[in-house]
């Protein structure tokens, strides 16, 4: 926050009409409005164009009204809160001038306690641009007005001081020529590299090399073609769960601000707008597809396949117990199934029941994690999940079990005759199954602890023990061939 110059207080008695969507709050309300909606009840976007003609002001009063806002959990401007406080210690009077509908500000205004009066829309009138000018004319007279947008720029040049809040280069050049005072300015918040990468969480991509393991469980790769392939399929799946993990992001945004952890991604934290999340998510679906068309058919029909899945996860499945590590373990083996596909070889059926049990014990170990950090913050049940903090003991016992189960699979596989036909000294495998005990059992014992409260398998990524254990396995590996 920088004052332009040294300026005295503005005294009291002159209001300070504040905007709510990127001024008051770092986010558009009426864009989450529209999320909310399409979680909560996906096939009412069908009847927005006929909203649409009815007028703005109807439009967001119909939004608003299927799909409530929690004020309590949007993303205030912490700095611009500060200021208003301390104006409000002041006696000055505040007042929440919005284009949102009536309900929303109605919420931010009861949940902060700062604002003597609300003009919002109403259903029939849409508060902004002149109508707000109007509105602010006719019952303040005098006003300074905060403001963050180009639409703004009316209203600064009638108020007697402009409060300028994250607003762009441009539009802060513009509001510095309109010959009112620029009492404060609230800088905006730099996005760099770094955002980016977490929005694309390009940490999860590591989980897409799984479709390099059947071109590494048939020895074939050194041969350039299918290693091509193969590299071909991890681009698309990268593409492609970075695609479902904006839009996962954007769907879970209220029970991210909730969580400890992932009230930190940048949609969430509002260090990317949400309509940019809308563009991104089809932008880099598309670039997926386009990578699909060097690949053969049955890989772009399972790719979507996944992509359906997910979608399904984000919007219902993650909600159901049991159902939503099922579906998480589902979608670790499609991995595999799709390097199959695009490699074009075949993938053995012990391979997949090995992966199904592993990933279904590690997708357990993430729910474990969560439940655990409710029984820590003594509550009862997680935000837009099934489990209950009393299902820990459950799903430890679960997910053990699970992790011991794909050990036995990975045993019997080793006594099969498809094993005789690619190892030459095959009795070596056996020691796999106690690194595999070793490493399940050691997750398991970490995640009781605490200790793994992320994806395992980036946690593994991270962890120095399993890339031990990685080497270890591929050194048994070899010596085997």
């Amino acid at each position: 926050m920088l004052p332009e110059k040294p300026l005295p207080a503005d005294p009291p008695d002159v209001p300070l009409a504040v905007d709510l969507d990127g001024t008051l709050v770092r986010t558009d309300t009426l864009h989450e409005n529209l999320l909310a909606l399409f979680k909560l009840a996906p096939w009412v976007l069908l009847l927005l164009p006929l909203w649409v003609l009815k007028g703005k002001a109807f439009f967001k009063a119909e939004v608003a009204r299927r799909a409530a806002l929690d004020a309590s959990r949007l993303p205030y401007n912490e700095e611009l809160l500060a200021f208003l406080r301390e104006e409000q210690a002041r006696g000055r009077r505040l007042v929440l001038a919005t284009a949102a509908d009536r309900r929303i500000a109605d919420g931010v205004a009861a949940h902060l306690g700062l604002f003597s009066d609300v003009y919002a829309s109403d259903g029939t009138v849409n508060l902004s641009g002149a109508r707000k000018l109007a509105r602010l004319k006719e019952t303040l007279g005098t006003f300074d007005y905060a403001g963050n947008d180009g639409v703004d720029l009316p209203l600064w040049r009638e108020s007697h001081r402009v409060v300028v809040v994250h607003a762009p280069a441009g539009v802060l050049k513009q509001a510095r020529g309109l010959g009112r005072e620029v009492h404060r300015v609230f800088e905006r918040p730099r996005v760099g590299p770094r955002v980016w990468v977490k929005a694309l969480r390009v940490h999860q991509w590591a989980k897409n090399a799984l479709v390099f393991v059947p071109v590494l469980a048939a020895h074939k790769v050194m041969e350039p073609g299918l290693l091509l392939k193969a590299v071909l399929g991890f681009v698309a799946f990268s593409l492609c769960a970075s695609s479902v993990y904006v839009l996962n992001d954007m769907l879970d945004l209220e029970s991210d601000r909730r969580h400890p952890t992932k009230c930190k991604r940048p949609f969430a934290a509002c260090a990317l707008p949400v309509s940019t999340g809308v563009v991104l998510a089809p932008a880099l679906l598309l670039a997926g597809a386009a990578v699909c068309l060097l690949l053969p058919p049955a890989f772009s029909a399972l790719l979507a396949t996944y992509y359906v899945l997910t979608l399904a996860y984000s919007l219902r499945l993650k909600q159901v117990v049991m159902l939503d590590v099922l579906v998480l373990a589902g979608l670790y083996t499609v991995r595999i199934f799709g390097g199959s596909l695009a490699v074009g070889v075949p993938t053995s059926s012990w391979l997949m029941m090995f992966s199904m049990f592993l990933f279904l014990s590690l997708a357990l170990v993430k729910r474990l994690s969560e439940v655990r950090r409710l029984r820590q913050a003594n509550e009862t049940s997680a935000h837009g999940r099934g489990y209950l903090a009393q299902d820990y003991e459950q799903l430890a016992s679960l997910g053990a079990a699970a992790g011991q189960v794909s050990v036995l699979v990975l045993a019997l596989y080793i006594t099969s005759k498809e094993v005789t036909a690619l190892y030459s000294h095959h009795e070596w495998l056996w020691l796999l199954c106690p690194i595999m005990l070793y490493w399940v059992g050691r997750v398991w014992v970490l995640a009781h602890r605490g200790l793994v409260n992320e994806d395992p398998l980036v946690f593994a990524l991270r962890d120095r023990v399993s890339y031990v254990v990685g080497l270890a396995a591929a050194v048994v590996l070899w010596v085997a061939r």
